[in-house]
């Protein structure tokens, strides 16, 4: 029996009345008579940052997630109040805090509609166990409201109707539903009524949302420890929600351009025969590559920082060797450090102190590949630093190119939930904390080490750095694969959903594992996992060697030259994917949208998974299930061009598409201007000589971009870049192209092919500057090509 009454479980406990209203210029403070202040931060005139306490007092303010170069700064504020609430008025949203009890409504400012509203709003529950608070919000869903986003979660693209998760997990063989999984981004996306906002829940411990299930008119999100701490962002359009998001957590600099190649990996490839005998072949097939990995096979005893010297004997001859055919070489490090007082990286650590502690002093042990190992604490900067310096010799001495971190969940073998216990303690960049705090960013500041690591051992070339584990906000980092996953239809389609969610939660450099990690695919199902892995950021065949070979020749003459056609087709594509980067790295806009992204006025698209945009202009459709010939697929509205028979057909529909092995359903958005490389093997085989354009006719106007620079090193934040932009306006008989363009960058190329696609009428003239020309000095021929300077402004076509 509990005699003390104080012990007693309380149940959820609610903020009272306010008694206090302070402001400190874009910060606020509400107090009540039970001890909760609510600090609501002003960031920008559609951002909101809510932030709770319940013991009167706030604990030190740091986020590994928010960017420090995020914009701050809004055009108009107004605090107004009456008998029942604060009225908290910027130029695009006006908040209601509640006198009595804190609750909130938010409104758009413009029209006075209701955005979201509090249900229960802010509650909390002591938890005696863990300590500390379990901090939970409710909001009241709106009619119709749809839900999106939440990183990797391997489910339906929207959320509606499920519940969800966030601790970082080795899922190896997940499935559909399965959660959670490797990645714990706590940010989603709302949408009712034609508006969209997010909310981001700044929380690393174990995070909980339900969209609707417990009731289905409520939405929820809570943590088993922490803050209440969360940002509203309102759009009212969803694309301005999630680059308003990407501002906020950050994005990747331009990565080189032979990233954005295609990569070939394996568990494993050892040893340096099995290398040369993999890279040669794909030159001698001529289907196009730019890196190799090593998995962890190519250590010493699977210990970090070495190499294997029975099948590595000379890495450093290696890798120049592969470097000079081309292929740039990846290696995975994990976070695990083998017990070894021999073992160089193992005694300075141990010297210095740098390995993560239980509670009551030992070292934190677990078993991984090695065997038994530490760990490093990665939230203590030092160690970060300690960290980078162990690249040198893998990156400036040997020659290595990428880097690939694993198993940094963190996971561990043969222990109940696969990680580290929760009393392993962690500095947290001078706020210490337990690891329920930790667990969720350690993962990202290893990537975040690593990264800089590389980018100081590879200047003046710019880093490329893969992470399995992820929290918002390391996509300023790193790239990211979803993992383990399984050579089935199911996950075909699902690592479809899944580039798209990450993409929506502001980490668009992702891809799967193509054809599958676990088991092996057959060749149809690998030629499709090809076909959509052509159109992610990330493009990488990764498998276990358990299951199989499973290279682009591991399955007939007839799968081999399916895909090297659509290999073939990313590598011509390469201008434009590399445009798309560098909207997202400036501009923080997704390079994949979900057709609701791409038109949210269009209630046909709330549901839609398979179809996606790439980047702005490419519409793709993955053939998901075996024996097809082709599919259904939903056209979004607009005209749209057929990319293989340039047939234009309306959107806002749904339509049957022909897509036989060697194909796949690809639109080109009318009035795109679609950039070209020729085929290369490998990114820099060729200097470009001529650039292809490929300009689709419609009846109005479109812009398009083209962004390029050296495709490595940093002159590009000097100004020494080249950004095309591009208006195509189309009238009856007559089609001008106009260019504009910024920045200091001269490519190779002089010259412009021209193919024009969709033209309703014969050319009969062409002006080039206002001047007429000769329609044999711009090679026009019977297909509609034609070419023309690089340096021409205006392009006047007429029937």
């Amino acid at each position: 029996m509990i005699l003390n009454t104080e012990l007693e479980y309380k149940g959820d406990l609610f903020p009272a009345n306010i008694t206090d209203y302070q402001k400190d210029v874009d910060v606020l403070h509400f107090s009540t008579s039970n001890n909760v202040i609510l600090q609501l931060t002003v960031l920008r005139d559609s951002v909101l940052r809510f932030r709770y306490t319940t013991v009167g007092k706030f604990n030190n303010d740091f986020s590994y997630a928010i960017d420090e170069d995020a914009s701050r700064g809004y055009n108009h504020l107004e605090i107004t109040d009456d008998e029942k609430k604060y009225i908290i008025t910027t130029s695009k949203l006006i908040c209601h805090i509640h006198k009595t009890d804190l609750r909130k409504s938010i409104y758009d400012a413009k029209n006075n509609t209701l955005i979201c509203e509090d249900e229960l709003g802010f509650h909390w529950e002591e938890s005696y166990e863990l300590g500390g608070d379990i901090v939970k919000m409710s909001k009241a869903a709106q009619n119709g409201e749809s839900y999106y986003g939440l990183g990797d979660k391997p489910q339906h693209l929207n959320l509606k109707g499920k519940r969800f998760e966030n601790w970082a997990t080795d899922s190896y063989a997940f499935g559909k539903n399965t959660d959670p999984i490797y990645k714990a981004i706590p940010f989603y996306t709302g949408l009712h009524n034609g508006k969209s906002y997010g909310i981001f829940f700044d929380n690393t411990f174990k995070t909980f949302f339900d969209f609707c299930q417990e009731r289905r008119n409520v939405t929820s999100f809570w943590a088993q420890g922490g803050e209440m701490n969360y940002y509203f962002i309102y759009g009212p359009k969803m694309q301005d929600v999630v680059t308003n998001y990407t501002d906020l957590t950050g994005t990747p600099e331009l990565p080189p351009l032979w990233a954005l190649g295609y990569h070939q990996c394996k568990w494993s490839y050892y040893p340096e025969s099995n290398v040369k005998e993999i890279t040669n072949k794909f030159r001698a097939l001529k289907i196009p590559c730019d890196a190799i990995y090593l998995d962890i096979d190519y250590m010493e005893g699977f210990r970090c920082f070495t190499w294997s010297k029975d099948h590595f004997p000379d890495p450093k001859r290696m890798v120049k060797e592969l470097t000079d055919d081309g292929f740039k070489t990846v290696v995975i490090i994990d976070p695990g450090i083998k017990i070894d007082n021999a073992y160089s990286v193992f005694k300075e650590a141990l010297d210095k102190d740098y390995f993560c502690k239980r509670a009551d002093g030992p070292y934190m042990k677990g078993k991984v590949w090695p065997g038994e190992c530490y760990f490093p604490d990665f939230t203590r900067p030092e160690v970060r630093e300690w960290w980078a310096g162990l690249f040198k010799e893998l990156i400036e001495d040997i020659g290595v190119k990428g880097v690939w971190n694993d198993m940094n969940e963190p996971a561990v073998m043969d222990v109940p939930g696969k990680t580290f216990p929760a009393d392993v303690r962690h500095d947290y960049d001078g706020n210490p904390c337990s690891h329920q705090k930790a667990h969720n960013i350690y993962g990202m500041q290893m990537a975040r080490a690593t990264y800089h690591g590389l980018k100081r051992f590879n200047y003046p070339k710019r880093p490329f750095v893969i992470t399995r584990s992820a929290y918002s906000g390391t996509q300023r980092y790193t790239s990211t694969w979803m993992g383990d996953n399984v050579a089935s239809w199911e996950h075909l389609q699902i690592a479809n959903i899944q580039a798209q969610r990450l993409a929506l939660s502001g980490f668009s450099f992702a891809g799967s594992d193509i054809g599958g990690f676990a088991e092996q695919p057959n060749g149809e199902l690998y030629a499709r996992w090809i076909q959509l892995g052509a159109f992610h950021p990330f493009c990488r065949t990764h498998s276990s060697g358990d299951h199989g070979d499973q290279e682009p020749w591991a399955f007939d003459e007839e799968i081999t030259d399916v895909v090297r056609k659509f290999i073939e087709i990313r590598y011509e594509l390469l201008p434009y994917l590399y445009t798309s980067f560098y909207q997202y790295s400036h501009n923080n806009v997704p390079m994949l949208k979900s057709l609701v992204l791409f038109d949210q006025e269009d209630s046909q698209t709330h549901y839609r998974t398979d179809e996606f945009i790439c980047g702005d202009q490419l519409l793709i459709c993955p053939i998901n299930e075996p024996n097809s010939k082709g599919r259904r697929m939903y056209i979004p509205r607009g005209e749209w061009y057929n990319f293989w028979t340039k047939e234009l057909i309306s959107g806002g529909k749904e339509t049957w598409v022909d897509a036989d092995l060697d194909s796949m359903p690809i639109f080109v958005k009318a009035g795109a201007i679609i950039p070209k490389y020729p085929i290369q093997q490998y990114v820099g085989e060729k200097d470009i000589e001529e650039l292809t354009l490929d300009a689709y006719y419609k009846n109005g106007k479109e812009d398009s971009e083209l962004y390029e620079d050296a495709n490595d090193g940093y002159d590009y934040t000097k100004g020494r870049y080249s950004l095309k932009k591009f208006n195509l306006a189309g009238n009856g008989n007559k089609l001008i192209i106009r260019i504009h363009k910024r920045g200091e960058y001269e490519t190779s190329y002089k010259t412009f092919k021209i193919n024009l696609f969709g033209l309703p009428f014969k050319v009969k003239s062409i002006k080039v500057d206002n001047e007429y020309v000769d329609l044999k000095d711009v090679k026009f021929n019977g297909d509609n090509s034609l070419i023309v300077p690089k340096e021409f402004t205006n392009l006047q076509i007429k029937g």
